[in-house]
């Protein structure tokens, strides 16, 4: 089998001669071998792993992406950002660590921009709203009679 890991800016892992693939989305680990059905799914910020026909793993952290299997022996994953390198303990504690810490910093920076587009907009509506309707006086206090 082929595997290539992409990012939006270069080609990140091109291998050959691909035997064993494990990969993990939000339902969990999965493994693919040669002719796996066509495929695809939304990878979760996790390492990939495959064994070549040699033997040998190898692996790549993937924050987040796709990951799609066609022909059977043909895998491409397209993710935002990934690192390629054979210590699978340093990719688990090191570099998803620092993937998870991103994605939720700018999950937070997403709230925050909601929160300010939120407030402008309702300070734009005080500024456009008409004038508040006047009260109403009593019947008694348009006859002139005090009540």
């Amino acid at each position: 089998m082929n595997l290539t890991v992409t990012t939006p800016l270069a080609i990140i892992t091109k291998a050959e001669n691909v035997a064993h693939v494990r990969a993990e989305d939000d339902t969990g680990a999965f493994g693919i071998l040669r002719g796996h059905a066509d495929f695809l799914t939304a990878l979760a910020i996790s390492v990939v792993s495959w064994r070549d026909d040699r033997g040998a793993e190898h692996h790549v952290a993937v924050r987040g992406g796709m990951l799609a299997v066609s022909g059977g022996d043909t895998i491409t994953v397209a993710t935002r950002e990934a690192v390629a390198d054979d210590d699978l303990h340093r990719l688990e504690t090191e570099v998803l660590a620092s993937f998870q810490r991103r994605s939720e910093e700018e999950i937070t920076a997403r709230t925050d921009a909601q929160r300010l587009y939120l407030a402008a907009i309702r300070r734009i509506y005080g500024f456009l709203r008409p004038d508040p309707l006047p009260r109403l006086t009593s019947a008694a206090s348009q006859d002139g009679r005090e009540s």
